[in-house]
Parts: C-alpha cells; structure tokens; sequence
C-alpha cells in the first residue's frame, strides 16, 4: 500500500526517536549535558538583563564546588518533590480500587455498549479537555482509560490515548468553566501588568470568552487528527491473538454494584454542594471564593477518596472484597505498574532541577524575547511570533506557571508599552504553551504516556510518542492561530472586561 509524505514523515520521524537511548537514559544524558554547559557558560561569564525588572541572571556553574554539594544534597529532595510523583501515586491509590474491583472496566463496558461508536473520539478528546478543570486527572485517568475503550471497539488503543492526551494537554488552556490555572497565571499577569501600571488588575476571567470557543475547536480538531491521521497510520492493533475483546452485556449484579456505588457519588456531590453553598461554608477558600477552595487545589485528594470509596463499595457488592486484607491487596496492584514511571521520574527530575539551577533556561528566554522586540512586528504577526516562541520554550521547560512566572515580566510589560493588553499577551502564552506540550519532553507527564503506550507496544519510545502527537500539535497550532487572527480582526473581548488594547 502506497504511504502518504506525511505517513513517510512521521515515520522517519519516530524511527529517529526511538534510535535514542530508553527515556530514563536520555533523561539522565540531559542531566550531564547540563551540568556541562553550566560550567562552559559561566566560564564565559554568559548572563542577561531581565528587561522588566532589570535583575541579572548569570550562569550558576554546577560543576562548581557549591554546585557540587548541592547535587549531592538535594539529590532524594529533586526526585520526592517532583509534582507529578505524588500526584500520579496518590491519584492511583484510589483509581486503583476502582479498577481493581472491576468498576471501571464495567463503567468502559456500559460507555461502549451504549455510546454511538462514532462519537467516541470527540467524547475521548472534549472529556480530555474539560478534565483540565480538576488538574492532573486527565494523565492519571482519563489517558489510559481511553486506550481501553479503543482497544474494546477493536481499534487501535494507542490512537485511543493520543486523542485523549490531546485532549488533556494540547488543549490545556481551553475549557467551559474556570479552571485552577486561571486565576494562578491571572496573578503573575497582575504583577508583571503592575511594573508598568501599579493599579492594573488581571481577573480569573481575563482569557475566558477565548478559551470556551477554543474548547469546541480543539475538540473538533483533535477528533479529525485522530481519525484523518493518527488512525490510518498505526492501522489495526494486533493484540497477539487477532481476537477482538468481547464486550459482555452487563449482569444484575454488575448493574446493581453501579447503582449503589453512584449513590455514593451522588451522596460525595451532595457533601460538597453542603460545604460550597453556604457564604461560610467548610469548602470556600479563606476569601470566600470558589477559585480558591481546597476541592480544587486538593482535587487529587478528591478523586483518590472518590474513587478509593466507590471502588470499594463496588467490590463489596460484587463479591471481590471480602475484607480489609482484600481492600488492601487492590491498592497494591496498582503500584505494580508505577515502576517503570518511577525509575523515570528519577533522572527527569534531576534534569529539572540542574536546568533551573544553572539559569540556563531564563537567559534563553530572556534573549529570545530581546530578538522578538527588535524585530518590529505589527499586532497580528507580533502574536503569532510570540505564540511560536512560548511553544519553544516549552520545549526546554516544563511548567506552565514557572514558565510565565519567568516570561511574564519580560513580555506584558514590552507588549503594554506598544499597547496591547496583558489579558491577550497571556492569551497568546497559552496558544504556545498548550500546543507543544504533547510533543514536549520537559512536560511533567511526558514519562508517564511513554509508559501508558508501552502497555501496548513495548517497542514504544520517545519517537513513538512525538510521532504520533506531531499531527496534533502542527494542526492545533493552525486552528488557533486562525482562531486568534479572527478575534484580533472582529475585536471582541477575551473575557469579562478583558479587551486586547488597552
């Protein structure tokens, strides 16, 4: 059968990956190379002037005597720090329970008996995106349990975790209701708007009419990728035996152990509207707010109760859970398949930290910045450049919020001075940020998806995963940019009082 260029591309481009050295080795090699670089670049005397604040970042040589002790010393702090560690195990404490008794797999059972197989892709990846609302939950839950219901259909699971994944990442800045990233880079936004203007106030709400139309769009996106692309290139999944996986009817038991564990649920629900409701209730932030309450900043914690207390009523129902012992056996289970994650998250960590150590990282912001500003640009391809350059810079850093705590002073303040507004500078970082992230090794869960697509193919690699999520990052990328250019044309809002000039 004759390949399509792009088929021919990616192809090339996941032989290319996977020739590099297993992730936690290439992990590892960027550690060094770093430490390496670290020390050419300060015995250069290399540094840069941050532009806002008019702070000095020089190079910190890690291969210098402090540097050396501070490797040493804070080697098992890098690795039990790293935010994704206890969130991917804590989160899989509770979602183990549920999979272990047998929930989730009858959950999958009853979304592919009763959902139109047609639709099920743009449910995987608009799920995905509205899973940003609760954080990290789309990685540890929402990835893994797509390649299930792919695979169940007969399809290729791989494709299954890939829609979900850009879903969850590629449309990270989208959703229909506020999530926890939106007021904490509406903050940094605030302070960086305030070198130039002392009073400016930068609400949750700044880029919110923007990213419930992006919502739709992604979703739309993701979905024609997924089947355009994604599917036809991987082509049918051979499980070994050639045998698709038989979706069973549901029993009376497995419909009653449903019905008694969404009662718990629906009570979990009730406790919560108890503790929102009420202008004091238990579950408002300290100010009273909702963008502030301990459900969202603790929604790991959430879903490790909800789904620990559902799967084991579940269980219990069912006959699987007998006693503690039998509780216990399945929280268990679900370590087993952190191990290759963690051996991971190990050297990723390390890499992280020597990066952000060495000021590598801001003085490569801060200089791309610098060419930007000189280039001149009007308004509409000023943003398409930026919205380039924060994906870039994705690239070589991880975190959305470290990463506009760092771009945020550089970029509001230079675009305020041409007079557009820090709402739209923050819009266009998202753009950027959330478009590269499925194709970003610095991403925190990049690990984690190798890990999800070796259950699969265990040829998986590095390669792998950026081959398949190119198509999604390249036609995300487009969509947005057209989406942008439009709104910059008609001029409305980016949300509640939030315009682009100011």
């Amino acid at each position: 059968m004759k390949r399509s260029p792009i088929t021919i591309f990616l192809n090339g481009v996941e032989k290319a990956g996977n020739a590099l050295p297993h992730p936690a080795t290439l992990f590892g090699s960027f550690a060094v190379l770093v430490l390496i670089l670290s020390a050419i670049f300060a015995a250069f005397g290399s540094s840069a002037e941050h532009p806002g604040t008019g702070e000095i970042f020089e190079v910190v040589n890690l291969l210098s005597r402090d540097g050396v002790h501070m490797i040493l010393t804070e080697m098992v702090k890098n690795f039990t720090n790293f935010a994704p560690l206890g969130i991917v195990i804590v989160a899989m404490l509770g979602i183990g329970l549920a999979e272990n008794s047998g929930l989730i797999s009858v959950l999958i059972r009853s979304l592919v008996l009763y959902s139109p197989e047609k639709y099920l892709t743009f449910i995987i990846v608009l799920a995905g995106i509205l899973s940003n609302l609760a954080s990290s939950v789309g990685y540890v839950l929402l990835v893994p349990l797509a390649g299930t219901i792919f695979i169940a259909v007969g399809r290729n699971p791989i494709a299954g975790m890939a829609a979900a994944f850009a879903g969850v990442s590629g449309g990270y800045s989208a959703n229909l209701v506020l999530g926890t990233i939106d007021p904490l880079l509406a903050g940094l936004s605030q302070e960086a708007a305030r070198l130039v203007d002392p009073e400016y106030l930068v609400n949750p709400t700044a880029n919110y009419f923007f990213m419930v139309a992006s919502t739709f769009l992604i979703a739309i996106l993701g979905t024609w990728v997924t089947e355009k692309i994604v599917i036809p290139r991987l082509g049918k999944y051979d499980n070994g035996n050639n045998e698709q996986e038989e979706i069973s009817r549901l029993t009376a038991i497995e419909k009653k152990g449903i019905k008694i564990s969404s009662l718990v649920f629906l009570g979990f629900i009730a406790v919560l509207l108890i503790g929102f409701i009420p202008e004091n209730g238990i579950l408002r932030g300290t100010d009273g707010s909702f963008l502030k309450s301990p459900v969202l900043k603790g929604v790991v914690a959430v879903l490790f109760i909800v789904a620990g207390l559902m799967g084991i009523i579940y269980g219990i129902v069912i006959g699987k859970y007998k006693n503690d012992s039998d509780v216990m056996k399945g929280m268990s289970e679900s370590m087993k398949t952190l191990a290759s994650y963690i051996v991971l998250v190990f050297f990723a960590a390390q890499f992280v930290e020597y990066f952000n150590w060495s000021n590598l990282g801001i003085i490569l912001a801060i200089n791309g910045a610098s060419f930007i500003q000189s280039m001149n640009l009007g308004l509409i391809p000023l943003m398409i450049m930026f919205a380039i350059f924060a994906g870039s810079i994705n690239l070589v850093m991880g975190s959305a919020s470290a990463k506009w705590a760092l771009l945020a002073p550089v970029f509001i303040p230079m675009f305020m001075f041409l007079g557009y507004s820090p709402e739209l500078t923050q819009v266009v970082y998202r753009i950027g940020d959330s478009v590269t992230n499925i194709i970003s090794p610095m991403m925190s869960f990049f690990a984690l998806i190798i890990v999800y697509f070796q259950k699969y193919d265990d040829k998986s690699g590095v390669g792998t995963l950026v081959a398949t999520m190119l198509p999604y990052s390249v036609v995300f990328f487009i969509g947005w940019i057209i989406l942008l250019v439009l709104w910059l044309l008609v001029g409305v809002p980016l949300g509640p009082g939030a315009g682009i000039h100011l």
